[in-house]
């Protein structure tokens, strides 16, 4: 009986485990949806903005006939693209993403929050990029999407090798094209702004505010350098063999993630270890992972 009792036990606990993740993308669908709604019902379509995307389509149906909800219209639309997804793109996808297009059609039909009237166009597009993107940076976190562009964009990668982002931004230009053409270029000028400032807002959510730069540095005083960013920054390096194109002559190269508001030490660093050290930084979307020796995070 207790041999049975404690394998119950670990029965549940790890359907609980398993479940976990499941609840964790459901859950940012669903607020990400929610957030979204609340700022395109408020502030977008009040303020006759257009986003990009079926969102967009949507949106210029409800204007052109405005006893058809955004959120109706979005379903509709996005039926023959689960269908179209349900074939060609994983099981896991499309069954997050049949979720978040129902909820968020649901969500768009029913929350009517009141209207935030602002005089100002270009301040209702600002307003209207923070409050949707971050509730678009929120469902994009998640395994799944909302619908719309994220089927159409996966499917002509996975057929014809198109990038994602190729795909979006046509969908997205000819959307503000055809708002240009119906509610005029004043319009879509405003819709422009929104939609460039929520796709910053976006990728802010996405990938965290607290940005990252990664360094690759070539010196012949790697060592120094090395010693001097453990002991000065407390920075872990990784170090690359590499070999002079002209001079044939073996040296280290250093790698190394810091912050940004590490970085003018780092550079500064250097410069007095190797003056002529030859640095290399970029921008660094996400690091993850422990520090060799060190619990400390990047």
């Amino acid at each position: 009986m207790q041999v049975i009792t404690l394998a119950r036990r670990f029965d549940i606990k790890k359907a609980i485990t398993d479940w976990r993740p499941v609840l964790s993308n459901l859950g940012l669908i669903s607020v990400g949806s929610i957030i979204f709604v609340i700022g395109m019902n408020s502030v977008l379509i009040p303020g006759k903005l257009l986003s990009g995307g079926l969102v967009g389509i949507a949106m210029i149906i409800h204007y052109l006939f405005p006893p058809l909800d955004v959120g109706l219209v979005y379903f509709l639309l996005n039926i023959p693209l689960v269908l179209l997804g349900c074939f060609n793109i994983s099981r896991r996808f499309m069954l997050y993403t049949i979720f978040g297009m129902a909820f968020f059609s649901l969500t768009a039909v029913s929350i009517k929050p009141p209207v935030a009237t602002l005089s100002d166009p270009i301040l209702s597009a600002l307003f209207a990029s923070v409050i949707c993107g971050t509730g678009a940076g929120l469902i994009l976190r998640s395994l799944g999407s909302a619908g719309g562009l994220d089927i159409v964009a996966v499917y002509v990668n996975k057929k014809f090798g198109f990038r994602p982002g190729f795909v979006i931004f046509f969908v997205n230009a000819s959307v503000l094209l055809a708002g240009a053409y119906f509610f005029g270029l004043q319009i879509a000028l405003y819709s422009i702004i929104y939609v460039y400032t929520s796709s910053q807002i976006i990728d802010a959510v996405l990938t965290g505010f607290n940005r990252r730069k990664s360094m690759m540095i070539i010196s012949d005083r790697s060592e120094q350098i090395v010693e001097n960013i453990y002991s000065r920054v407390n920075r872990g390096v990784t170090l690359f063999k590499a070999k002079g194109g002209y001079t044939g002559k073996e040296k280290n190269v250093i790698f190394s993630v810091t912050t940004l508001t590490e970085l003018p030490k780092m550079k500064q660093l250097v410069y007095e270890t190797d003056p002529e050290a030859f640095v290399v930084i970029n921008d660094t979307l996400e690091v993850f992972g422990k520090r060799h020796g060190t619990r400390r995070v990047y």
